[in-house]
């Protein structure tokens, strides 16, 4: 399901405000109540809200789009950062892929027969054990809804178990060089995975250029190679950086 735009402009207030009870969005949205209250619901299944008698919140652990509205928004994009990476995908047994739906996209085309694929997605691990003869080991921990993934603690002591050929991954943002995450969770798993493996994807398509987040993950020079659907309008930062784009 896509956001409709009256449901993305409620995000938006969402955002600014916190909370807002539905009398005040149906004045402001120039729709009834009933119909508010509808995309409230539908909002809240898709994880990016939770109601309240009369409104709804925005609690600070769901700052996060969930992953059912990231599969879909900007799809294409996503889809050319994963035909982009293909050709430049190293040969790899054991691979880290993080809960991102473009690493979904990249994964999806991969070749994953008898190799070792740890993800903390439940999406992804769904995905992928539709191929036969793969490894598929999916880490537990603290289910996270806004991007039906694991995380947490335990999921982190988990991967101390593992090294990895292979890293692939996205983000929430790039910005001065660097690739950030909504979430300080996020960022410590990461920042785990990535240490522990021998070489690393950053997938990005160029909306992350213009995103905004607080945690910074890595530097884009410590990546293998970064891909994105189009080159960065502003260049700060990427000196140095191997970029397929």
């Amino acid at each position: 399901m896509i956001l409709n735009e009256r449901q993305t402009h409620i995000l938006k207030i969402l955002r600014e405000n916190k909370s807002v009870n539905v009398k005040t969005l149906a004045k402001t949205l120039y729709v009834s109540e009933a119909t508010v209250r509808r995309d409230l619901k539908e909002m809240q299944a898709l994880g990016l809200l939770e109601r309240s008698h009369g409104g709804a919140w925005l609690p600070e652990n769901m700052d996060e789009v969930s992953m059912f509205v990231r599969m879909e928004k900007n799809a294409r994009e996503k889809e050319r950062v994963a035909t982009k990476a293909l050709p430049h995908v190293p040969s790899f047994h054991s691979v880290f892929i993080d809960s991102s739906s473009t690493a979904l996209a990249l994964a999806e085309r991969l070749d994953l027969s008898h190799k070792t694929v740890v993800t903390n997605s439940l999406q992804t691990a769904i995905q992928l054990s539709k191929k036969e003869n793969i490894n598929l080991v999916l880490l537990g921990g603290s289910i996270r809804t806004s991007t039906n993934s694991t995380v947490g603690s335990f999921t982190n002591r988990q991967l101390e178990g593992f090294t990895f050929d292979l890293m692939i991954c996205s983000c929430s943002a790039v910005k001065a060089g660097y690739a950030f995450e909504r979430s300080l969770e996020q960022r410590e798993l990461k920042c785990s995975a990535f240490e522990k493996s021998a070489k690393r994807i950053l997938l990005v398509d160029s909306t992350k250029f213009v995103a905004q987040a607080t945690y910074r993950a890595a530097k884009l020079t410590d990546f293998d190679f970064v891909v994105s659907d189009s080159f960065p309008e502003n260049p700060e930062g990427f000196e140095g950086v191997r970029i397929f784009a």
